[in-house]
This record gives C-alpha cells, sequence and structure tokens, in this order.
C-alpha cells in the first residue's frame, strides 16, 4: 500500500504547535481544544505508525490542557498538578512500552562514570549566566512574585524541592517523551524546536512572564541538542538542576534581599 504524502505529518506538527500555543501558553482553551480536535481527525490522513504515536502527544496535550498549570504547592491545587504531569510520563511510555511494545521512549542509564572538563565548564558556565541574567530577567518581568516564598527554613527547603521535581519533570517529559516522539518522524532541528514550543509554553503559565521565554525557550533547544550528543539524561539533569538552584535562590533573594546580598544584578 503506498505511503500516505508526508505533507499530512508536517501539517500535524503546524497543528501541534498552534494547539500547544493556544491551549497552554496563552490558556485559550476553547480554540485550543478544537485545534487539538482537529490534529486528531488529521492524524487520519497519516500513516498507522505516525498515528498511534502522535496520538500519545495529543493525549498529552489534552492533559496538560485539563491539568491547572501554575506555582500553588497548596491541598488540593498540589494534587490534580502532580497528577497531571505524572500521567504525560507515565501513560505514553507505558503504552509505548505494552500496548505498541517499542523502544521509543526509554530512560537512558544514570550511571556514569565520569564527565569531561568540557561538561563540567559548561556547567560553570551556565551558573554564571544564569546568576547574573535570573534576577534581572525576574524583576524585570515581575515573574518573581508568582512563586509565593514564606520565610523559614522548612519552606524555603519545600519549595527548593518543588522546583526540583517539576524541573526533573521537564526533563522526563519535554526529551526523553516528546522529542523522543517527533524525532522518529522529523528531522532532529524541526522536532527539537517543536518540543522547545511546548516546553517555553508550559513555563511561560508556570509563572515565567514577560521576554523570559526567549531566554527559555534558548534553553529547551539547547537541552535537546545537548541530550542529542551525549545521550545522556544524567547530565541534561544536572545542569537543568543546577540552573533550578540558581532560580531558587535568586526568587528567595527577590523577595527578602537581605538573605542572598551577594547578588549583583
Amino acid at each position: 500500500m503506498a505511503k500516505k504524502p508526508r505533507i499530512y505529518e508536517y501539517l500535524n506538527l503546524v497543528v501541534f504547535i498552534s494547539t500547544t500555543l493556544f491551549l497552554i501558553a496563552f490558556q485559550q482553551k476553547t480554540i485550543g481544544f478544537v485545534l487539538l480536535a482537529f490534529g486528531v481527525v488529521l492524524l487520519l490522513l497519516c500513516n498507522k505508525d505516525f498515528r498511534k504515536n502522535l496520538s500519545l502527544v495529543y493525549f498529552c496535550l489534552l492533559i496538560l490542557g485539563l491539568t491547572p498549570i501554575n506555582t500553588d504547592t497548596a491541598f488540593p491545587h498540589a494534587l490534580y498538578m502532580g497528577l497531571g504531569l505524572f500521567l504525560v510520563i507515565f501513560v505514553p511510555y507505558f503504552v509505548a512500552k505494552k500496548v505498541y511494545k517499542n523502544n521509543l521512549i526509554k530512560y537512558p542509564n544514570l550511571r556514569e562514570k565520569t564527565w569531561s572538563k568540557k561538561r563540567t565548564l559548561y556547567i560553570l558556565f551556565t551558573t554564571f549566566l544564569c546568576y547574573l541574567l535570573l534576577p534581572l530577567m525576574l524583576r524585570s518581568t515581575n515573574s518573581y512574585p508568582n512563586w509565593i516564598i514564606e520565610p523559614g527554613f522548612w519552606n524555603l527547603l519545600e519549595s527548593y524541592i518543588g522546583l526540583n521535581i517539576v524541573g526533573i519533570w521537564d526533563e522526563l517529559f519535554f526529551i526523553i517523551t516528546i522529542l523522543a516522539i517527533l524525532k522518529k518522524y522529523f528531522p532532529f532541528f524541526v522536532a527539537n524546536l517543536a518540543q522547545a514550543v511546548l516546553f517555553t509554553s508550559f513555563l511561560y503559565t508556570l509563572g515565567f512572564k514577560g521576554w523570559s521565554f526567549i531566554p527559555i525557550f534558548v534553553f529547551a533547544l539547547i537541552q535537546g541538542e545537548i541530550f542529542r550528543k551525549t545521550k545522556s539524561l544524567l547530565y541534561i539533569l544536572a545542569i537543568h538542576l543546577t540552573i533550578d538552584l540558581v532560580l531558587h535562590l535568586t526568587i528567595v533573594y527577590l523577595h527578602y534581599p537581605h538573605l542572598f546580598p551577594f547578588f549583583i544584578t
């Protein structure tokens, strides 16, 4: 049987990106869900393998569209958001492995004996860059009030742990799940752009406002490229969690400048 024209696959990617922007970034739910439904119908014009795997991506968009995405850690919001974030990781992995019986979504080994000096220097460079950029970005966009930080050791520890959990989820979802699916059907650069749009849309809705989307989008692209070259989940997690440490210190600093007076921007 003749293979369906790839134009439908690329058209589906355009719909996916449009759905992401309206449903997640702009929070225009009606338009977003209409686009999502159109994308699902459009899958019928694509070949079977593309259709069944991209349906997992649309499932993730559906769940994220129904999930309350913000930085509120109070119950029951944290439970609802946590459940949504769990489902978009677990369901695609389970379906791909147990139902489709493929290794499209897989978790690389976290055990690595050594890291090159280049990797270590890159983490140090990004840490310094974030040290300079994050205070300026969060203050000028007035994003930092989106994170409610209560004083006290346990409150600060709780907010830090929560930030790290979301950071780990970011890499497991956007890189290990979404990018893994998209790069099977599209050139890596195209797939990476698409996952970066979703990554940026999620964080924009989470609490990063204004021009914050620019450095976030660049970071998402770089993380995808680093994973392509290294195949190291541990390394991209190390980069992300190091940045999250600086991010947490920055947020606390902007709320309570006397606690961390070592920031210069």
